[in-house]
């Protein structure tokens, strides 16, 4: 029996090289959808998100204005106006008067829902593909329409459920309107300007009631020293016809 040598058992225990194969990394290029977001890419929460508690009543204030949006706008008005009439008349030093708070009322009552509907108008109109051309075009737009009409039916408004004569709401008109337009251009551009940039649709009839509030105080208190100088130039007239007529 012929005896192997080591170096052919060596041989023949060595298992078979298997082929080489080029090695292939199990790495891929990660998906575009499942990647981390840079911070320039995080959304944002409006600010409005952020204030705790308040935040809760903004947004039960949302879902409001987006199921019943005439009905929270009529209300929202009403409460506008009286808190805007109510400060007036604390600004004027004058014991509180139910009357002026109804007029306040009935005129809020004529003008909620036509101003709501001019602010959907504005929101789904004159949207240009320049930013800055549509919100100028916006600003605009409101200033030369809807501020001269709602300070003349504002004002008008005032004297004509005040008493007053068709003469004497004229009167009101030229002596109110040009001095609440002028002042209107301070504030408004700029409120509108940041509502269509910043809030959303659903909220910027409560933000421009906050700020309302405050232009419904200045309006009443100029609606109320005219009021007092329409008053004072009567009572001067009566008394010269009664010194002519003595």
């Amino acid at each position: 029996m012929a005896v192997l040598k080591p170096a052919i058992l060596l041989r023949l225990r060595k298992p078979p090289s298997l082929p080489s194969k080029r090695y292939v990394s199990n790495t891929s290029k990660p998906d575009d959808s499942t990647s981390i977001p840079v911070p320039n890419t995080v959304p944002t929460i409006p600010i409005w998100q952020r204030l705790g508690p308040l935040s809760r009543g903004f947004q039960a204030y949302g879902r409001s204005q987006r199921k019943w949006p005439y009905r929270t706008q009529f209300i929202s008005s009403l409460v506008i106006y009286f808190l805007g009439d109510l400060s007036a008349q604390k600004m004027n030093g004058d014991e509180y008067d139910g009357k002026r708070t109804l007029r306040a009322f009935v005129i809020s009552a004529g003008s909620s829902i036509p101003s709501y509907k001019w602010f959907m108008f504005l929101n789904t109109h004159f949207n240009y593909p320049s930013r800055l051309l549509s919100l100028l075009t916006k600003v605009t737009v409101n200033q030369i329409c809807f501020t001269p009409l709602f300070n003349t039916y504002f004002f008008g408004m005032q004297s004509l459920l005040s008493g007053d004569a068709l003469p004497e709401v004229w009167e009101r008109i030229k002596r109110t309107v040009p001095t609440s337009m002028l002042n209107s251009c301070k504030l408004w551009p700029a409120v509108t300007a940041f509502s269509f940039t910043f809030i959303d649709a659903q909220y910027r009839s409560v933000f421009a009631g906050v700020i309302a509030i405050g232009w419904q105080t200045y309006l009443s208190f100029l609606n109320r020293r005219a009021e007092v100088e329409s008053g004072l130039e009567r009572g001067m007239e009566e008394k010269e016809g009664r010194r002519i007529e003595v």
